[in-house]
């Protein structure tokens, strides 16, 4: 894995992740998995199938984040960013027919779950590095040449 950028938020919120599945999940799933074990026949033992593939799921998942955490960058926010776009940068952008978009720019890992979240590796992202209000960016999309207005940028929502 090569060094990964997290903000903050997506630093903790991960890390709550890490503790909750190591402290309170593994534990609850493996008592499962033994008392399931120990009913005797485990081939036909529908409990002990699932749970220990979620122990499995469960074990995978502690490894990644342990790795991931090897890794990891926790980029916090600095006062010299305001006013122009840069990691962990809430964006508003609008295009000349008045649609608006906004998302903030974070790292790969704190994409899931989050329509309003894109990748620092997005092309919109990359174009908006750098740039104040009122500038215009241009991206490349299938579609197209696209360009979008910087209406609104701020470290806090």
């Amino acid at each position: 894995m090569n060094r990964k950028l997290l903000t903050a938020e997506g630093y903790q919120r991960l890390q709550d992740e890490l503790n909750d599945l190591v402290r309170k999940e593994r534990p609850e799933i493996t008592k499962i998995v033994s008392w399931a074990a120990s009913l005797g026949d485990r081939s036909e033992n529908a409990d002990y199938i699932y749970n220990k593939r979620k122990l499995r799921e469960i074990d995978r998942r502690i490894r990644y984040l342990t790795k991931l955490f090897e890794v990891a960058h926790k980029v916090e926010y600095s006062p010299e960013q305001d006013g122009k776009a840069y990691f962990g940068a809430w964006v508003e952008l609008e295009n000349d027919e008045g649609e608006i978009i906004k998302f903030r720019i974070v790292g790969d890992e704190e994409i899931y779950g989050r329509k309003d979240y894109i990748s620092l590796q997005s092309p919109i992202a990359k174009a908006c590095l750098g740039k104040s209000v009122d500038d215009e960016i241009q991206v490349q999309t299938p579609t197209g040449k696209k360009i979008w207005y910087i209406c609104q940028i701020n470290y806090n929502q």
